[in-house]
């Protein structure tokens, strides 16, 4: 993709956050590599309200930004960080999705319920409370990026990633639909959970195989 494209691309998903309630006013930021640059939101702009233009382009090796560009995301250090441990990461996708804080607030995981998170997302990894903004954020998210997708940072939100936005984007819905679900079973009862052995066996589907390749190589 072009510089443009991916700014495009990523007015498109940050518009998508919004009205889907997975932020709401200035919360939350999104980012994606276009060649050694990271192009992340700006702080204190409300997602829905940016355009392609405004997206602040980031130097992935140095952190340097363009001269009188706008203040980037107050979240920059965890974006940077991850792109730099984890050169598979292509997009991230930091929101504060309702369900998913209410997990956090009240249990310390979220076990694998359903195909799709097994196959499309995998182990969820929890990051304890931490400071917000702050570089012990960034070192702790960055210390599990390499091993999962999903990241719910308690009492804060969620973070993922992927190949492209579409992938990361797809991930957050999936955690936050996940997460729903669990909330729903646990106020109910005992949920049934997939078995370790059952979450091998979906990802080791030719069907789910293919299903992950398409979202990663589709235009969105």
């Amino acid at each position: 993709m072009s510089d443009q494209q991916v700014r495009e691309e990523l007015t498109k998903y940050a518009r998508r956050a919004v009205a889907q309630g997975l932020v709401v006013g200035p919360g939350g930021n999104l980012s994606a590599r276009s060649g050694g640059t990271m192009l992340l939101s700006p702080s204190g702009y409300a997602l829905e309200d940016l355009e392609p233009d405004e997206w602040i382009a980031i130097d992935i090796e140095t952190g340097a930004t363009s001269a009188g560009s706008t203040r980037p995301s107050s979240e920059v250090l965890m974006h940077l960080y991850s792109y730099r441990v984890n050169p598979d990461i292509q997009a991230i996708v930091h929101t504060h999705p309702a369900y998913t804080i209410a997990l956090s607030l009240v249990f310390d995981e979220l076990p694998h319920l359903f195909p799709d998170q097994s196959a499309l997302v995998g182990d969820i990894g929890f990051v304890p409370y931490v400071l917000p903004t702050t570089k012990q954020l960034a070192d702790a998210v960055t210390a599990k990026v390499k091993e999962h997708t999903a990241l719910i940072l308690v009492n804060h939100g969620l973070v993922t990633t992927g190949k492209n936005l579409r992938e990361a984007y797809y991930r957050t819905q999936v955690v936050e639909e996940s997460a729903k679900v669990y909330m729903i079973a646990k106020a109910a009862g005992e949920p049934k959970v997939l078995t370790a052995e059952e979450y091998k066996e979906i990802q080791s589907l030719e069907s789910e195989a293919y299903r992950v390749q398409l979202l990663q190589q589709l235009k969105s």
